[in-house]
């Protein structure tokens, strides 16, 4: 019987009167897991993890309370685990699964870091909650490191951490007149309550999250030796002190993927599934254009090859445009006391596809632990009929690690070392500091004393001509915020090339042509 259930293209879900499966070569077309606290969200996302391991997918998941980092260990063959395997037609197996842990305070797992000029003006001023003429200001930070010619050739235009950040503001602020005829008014009074803001942050720990060496992707998308995909699990119990970062962090995490992954159209399965848990405080008080660009990552990244599951306990929380994105339900039980909560109710159950065997408003209340509302979607890309379905038993422990068990999976991570010591390259702190102070710049700058070279810039003597230049820019990509040789190279060539141009014109020419070729961060 169980041969019959487990199968190598599907993940066995749960039982209704029929095996429920979530079928891998649909499992990009997104998911969302509700249901009231208490009654199962945590053990379900776990089953689909599981699954997708099993079936060499990894999976990115955020652990609010703790209790998902049980997947890293062994299962205990509890009676009311085992009993439950056989009710659904199989023997309970104890598992483990391939884990590494995240945590951006770097407390709990190896730390996550990006660069402010890789975070973008957008993403930031939703971390710090910014008005429009503020979210102003940091677009004019923006443009200015872009323009900015020491900035501009220093790693991520010179926004590493939130000291550059704050350092350019500062210098905005003081050379504000001039800067203004440029770049439009630079008002110290909204200098210093942006600052005010970046202290906040700062005193939550979100410095923490800025700075060098950033993640790369590629570090999220690992299997194991088994090929088992590797389940990453950010320890979030902290940063839920801080919701506004939390939802920016993983609003930005899911925008890297949908930016740097390439097309790959519908796989047999996903390259990566991403669970985003508390999914409400990522929609709640955002903007009309941030709601549009989370709609449009939705509903473009499964061509990525890259599964979103959003997990919240109503589907009101999310809304229509992306609820309409999410073809693969779970839903738990709802509570219907209150007007409210019957409306509710209505609400998720009119997501699903009917099914007249069914009164899914009234099952909704009905369901006891364990027990889900399910459907999901079939060979043609359509939702099955609303089932009532018994969770399968996750294979892994069920509640969290110990601090021990934690410590032993972090040090035997496959990326052990590389995340856990900061590097602070020479940015915007250091440039402006030295600009204010009087100091040479580097074209005026003795011989003797050379200005310390920006990440990727080749050694003296290694080349660089023209051959090579076009070369990498037609054969390479880029890492956003992180100059490779060739961008380095490339931005020396038109800035002498532009001044060897001489008129106005030459010089926008010239940007415009070799700007196109090296790209551009967002900006």
């Amino acid at each position: 019987m169980a041969d019959e259930i487990f199968k190598d293209d599907k993940i066995f879900v749960g039982k209704s009167g029929k095996p429920e499966y979530l079928t891998l070569k649909l499992a990009n077309r997104h998911g969302l897991a509700t249901g009231a606290t208490g009654t199962g969200k945590t053990v379900t996302l776990q089953v689909l993890a599981e699954g997708f391991s099993r079936a060499g997918v990894p999976v990115f998941a955020a652990d609010i309370k703790g209790d998902l980092s049980g997947i890293a260990a062994v299962g205990e063959p509890k009676d009311f685990l085992v009993k439950r395997a056989e009710q659904l037609g199989f023997k309970y197996q104890p598992d483990e699964f391939p884990v590494v842990f995240w945590d951006l305070f770097g407390e709990q797992g190896h730390p996550i870091r990006t660069t402010v000029f890789e975070m973008g003006p957008l993403l930031l001023s939703r971390m710090l909650n910014l008005n429009d003429v503020q979210e102003g200001l940091i677009n004019i930070a923006f443009k200015f490191a872009d323009d900015d010619p020491q900035l501009g050739d220093a790693p991520s235009n010179g926004l590493v951490n939130l000291q550059d950040l704050r350092e350019l503001l500062t210098y905005l602020s003081k050379n504000a007149k001039e800067i203004g005829t440029r770049y439009g008014n630079v008002a110290a009074a909204t200098v210093g309550s942006v600052q005010r803001q970046l202290l906040i942050l700062e005193n939550q720990g979100g410095a923490k999250f800025f700075g060098e060496p950033a993640l790369s992707l590629d570090d999220l998308m690992k299997t194991d030796r088994d090929g088992r995909g590797v389940v990453n699990i950010l320890s979030a119990d902290k940063l839920m002190e801080n919701p506004q970062l939390y939802a920016t962090f993983l609003l930005w995490l899911l925008a890297e993927l949908f930016e740097k992954l390439p097309e790959v159209g519908d796989l047999d399965k996903p390259k990566l599934v991403f669970f985003f848990d508390e999914a409400h405080l990522l929609f709640n008080d955002a903007p009309k254009p941030l709601l549009d660009k989370i709609e449009q990552v939705v509903r473009l990244i499964r061509s990525k090859g890259v599964g979103v599951y959003f997990v919240t306990q109503n589907p009101l929380d999310v809304p229509d445009k992306v609820l309409a994105q999410l073809g693969n339900r779970v839903q738990h039980a709802l509570r219907a006391f209150t007007p409210r909560d019957q409306k509710a109710v209505r609400a998720a159950a009119e997501t699903f596809r009917p099914n007249p065997q069914l009164d899914t408003a009234q099952v909704i209340t009905q369901l006891g632990k364990g027990e889900a509302l399910v459907s999901f979607l079939e060979g043609n890309g359509t939702p099955s009929m609303v089932e009532r379905a018994l969770i399968a038993p996750p294979a892994a422990r069920i509640g969290p690690v110990t601090p021990q068990e934690r410590k032993a999976v972090i040090g035997k991570s496959p990326i052990r070392g590389r995340y856990d010591q900061t590097i602070d390259p020479e940015s915007a702190c250091e440039i402006l500091q030295r600009r204010v102070q009087g100091e040479p710049d580097e074209e005026s700058r003795p011989q003797g004393r050379p200005r310390p070279a920006p990440q990727g810039a080749p050694p003296p003597g290694s080349g660089g001509g023209w051959g090579d230049v076009l070369g990498g820019v037609l054969g390479g990509g880029r890492t956003r915020g992180r100059m490779t040789t060739t961008e380095v190279v490339v931005k020396q060539v038109a800035r002498s090339v532009a001044s060897q141009v001489g008129s106005q014109i030459g010089r926008a020419l010239v940007r415009g042509v070799l700007g196109s070729l090296i790209g551009g961060g967002r900006r």
